[in-house]
């Protein structure tokens, strides 16, 4: 488990564009209980593919989709191990991977981004797969 104090500061990257952090398995259990609509967890994580980018990617999607999820959330691998491994429980069957991106629509997984795929990835080819997602379930 890493400091809070070393990992706040990645948090609030995604706190400051919407992302609501869960942080417990009650607040988890209490964003994934609306199945209506959609809804972007980004599984966070202190490595650098999150800091150079997943986050970078999430942000600039959020922030540049035409069409957006109607609810962001954000779990952080490694600070908050309950409420992460209840989080990777709805992405199933994709193993546990961080940073990773999930999309739920109506209660659904309907997209899933794995660090496999961020590793090695630029952010704006991220953020351009997550915007082609936005814009298939979010509209």
């Amino acid at each position: 488990m890493y400091p809070v104090e070393m990992t706040t500061p990645m948090a609030k990257e995604l706190n400051e564009f919407g992302f609501e952090s869960l942080t417990t398995p009650e607040a988890v259990e209490a964003a994934m209980a609306s199945t209506e609509g959609t809804t972007f967890v980004v599984v966070n994580s202190i490595c650098g593919c999150a800091a150079a980018n997943a986050r970078p990617a999430a942000k600039f999607a959020v922030h540049t989709a035409a069409t957006k999820p109607d609810r962001l959330f954000t779990v952080f691998a490694g600070v908050d191990k309950e409420a992460t491994d209840l989080a990777r429980s709805f992405m199933l069957p994709y193993p546990p991977s961080s940073p990773s991106m999930a999309l739920f629509k109506d209660g659904k997984l309907v997209h899933m981004i794995e660090r496999r795929n961020i590793e090695g990835n630029s952010a704006q080819a991220i953020a351009d797969n997550l915007i082609d997602a936005f814009e298939k379930h979010c509209s």
